[in-house]
């Protein structure tokens, strides 16, 4: 068998039994079927079983319950989105924008609430974000971003901290400034996915471990078809964001990106006197190239990033999850940001592919004629977005209606991505590019200009 415990910190130290459930073996009849045991799959059948307890719920999950991006990711539970309110307003207009963004706040504080409401001891940690510029060639970004929260009227408890003031919370090499927000919270992400996975059986749901979905059906009997069984349904729900891209239907909807993570051993109390972080905010940067920062429960410095190449023709495999030139760049960079790291180890190091569409833009949909329901596209961002997903989908399958089925992410319809190599040359430029902004606005310590081409892709 698999040796789950060894994918990620999280899944280690959940404290579970991590042995399969049963596969499914046959075929099987539900009200819903879903594929994919994780944050958007469970939060779906959670918030279903909440509004109709009769319902019968299948699951069908390929590897384990959080084997994908809910037991691996950076620990962030934050608002926001990968598409920034600027863009959503050209799209959607400013109050569709800010709805959006007040929405996927608010999910943070459900998160919360259901995991204690639930008993799920998460090592939830409310002690919002900091967006740190490292260096002047950083800091006008926070200003823009600040300026953004204030004219959506989203700015409450945002605040700009200049060196002095950010070395009072935490003290990063080269520090210059920060931006910080209230709403976010760290947390252990494996708990929350394996705890989820447990609450939802208590609730009646049915979830078969082991079981690959090799393509769905349409129509008014929609099903998951799987090498040993269907499970015929009345809704099906397509949750496996990244892992979409392997059924053919759907292998051009997102690409798969990895996101990759490296830990530290737990510090001694005066190594953290040193750093502070008491309040264990996240930790961001302005970089166009992502890097996220947290501080686990136990006194680790986890620090992640971007930076994997993308492979040709979206392939998703084991071995992607280990990069080891990015791992050692991420070993580094949290040396550089830490100096009292060099004489620390890192004890763990592992990644993930994050689903990514084609417009950058979310989607949560249910198109009632094909009996097909979906939630994707998160790009990295899913921990709250994946709990107001599951939660309007449960409503758009059931016809209640709220303010979430009216957000701009409700039918939206990104467009296909391009077939390859296609695919692979725009990937690779873009990635590229994106690195080259970063490493001249160090070098030069001038902000990035905003008129190069990764500048614009990021923008989109």
């Amino acid at each position: 068998m698999r040796d789950y415990a060894s994918v990620s910190f999280w899944l280690e130290t959940c404290g579970d039994d991590l042995t399969p459930r049963p596969s499914l073996e046959g075929s099987t009849e539900a009200d819903v079927a879903i594929l994919g045991a994780g944050y958007t799959g469970l939060w779906t059948a959670y918030y279903l079983l909440r509004q109709q307890p009769s319902l019968r719920v299948v699951i069908l999950e390929r590897e384990i319950a959080g084997f994908g991006a809910s037991g691996r990711n950076g620990a962030w539970c934050a608002p926001g989105l990968n598409i920034s309110l600027s863009r959503l307003e050209r799209l959607h207009g400013r109050e569709a924008a800010r709805r959006t963004y007040a929405a996927v706040a608010d999910a943070v504080d459900e998160v919360g609430r259901v995991a204690l409401q639930e008993g799920m001891d998460i090592e939830w940690r409310r002690g919002g974000e900091l967006i740190v510029a490292r260096g002047p060639h950083e800091t006008p970004a926070l200003a823009a971003f600040l300026r953004e929260l204030q004219t959506f009227g989203l700015a409450d408890g945002a605040e700009l901290l200049d060196a002095p003031a950010l070395d009072a919370r935490i003290r990063v090499r080269r520090g210059a400034a920060a931006l910080f927000t209230p709403d976010a919270a760290a947390f252990h992400p494996a708990r929350l996915a394996r705890g989820l996975a447990r609450v939802v059986e208590r609730m009646g749901a049915t979830i078969f471990e082991r079981t690959e979905v090799t393509d769905y059906r349409e129509g008014r009997r929609p099903l998951l078809s799987t090498a040993r069984g269907e499970v015929r349904a009345r809704v099906v729900v397509l949750a496996g964001e990244a892992f979409l891209t392997q059924l053919p239907r759907l292998h051009r909807a997102l690409i798969p990106i990895w996101s990759l993570i490296v830990l530290s051993e737990p510090l001694p109390d005066a190594v953290w006197s040193e750093i502070g972080w008491q309040a264990h905010e996240l930790i961001g940067s302005p970089r166009q190239t992502v890097v996220y920062l947290s501080r686990t429960a136990d006194g680790r410095i986890l620090f992640g990033g971007r930076g994997a190449p993308y492979r040709f023709g979206s392939p998703i495999r084991d071995e992607y999850d280990h990069h080891e030139p990015t791992h050692d760049s991420l070993r580094a960079a949290a040396c550089d940001w830490f100096p009292q790291l060099r004489d620390a180890r890192f004890t763990h190091a592992w990644g993930g592919p994050v689903g990514v569409p084609r417009d950058w833009h979310p989607t949560i949909a249910y198109d009632e004629r094909s009996g097909i329901a979906t939630a994707r596209g998160y790009v990295g961002h899913g921990v709250a977005p994946s709990n107001l997903a599951g939660r309007t989908l449960a409503e758009l399958i059931t016809g209640e209606r709220s303010e979430g089925t009216e957000l701009p992410l409700v039918g939206h319809r990104s467009p296909n991505w391009e077939p390859e190599p296609l695919r692979w040359l725009g990937v690779r430029f873009a990635q590229a590019a994106l690195e080259r902004v970063d490493r001249t606005a160090e070098r030069t310590g001038r902000p990035p200009s905003g008129r190069s081409i990764g500048e614009w892709l990021a923008r989109q």
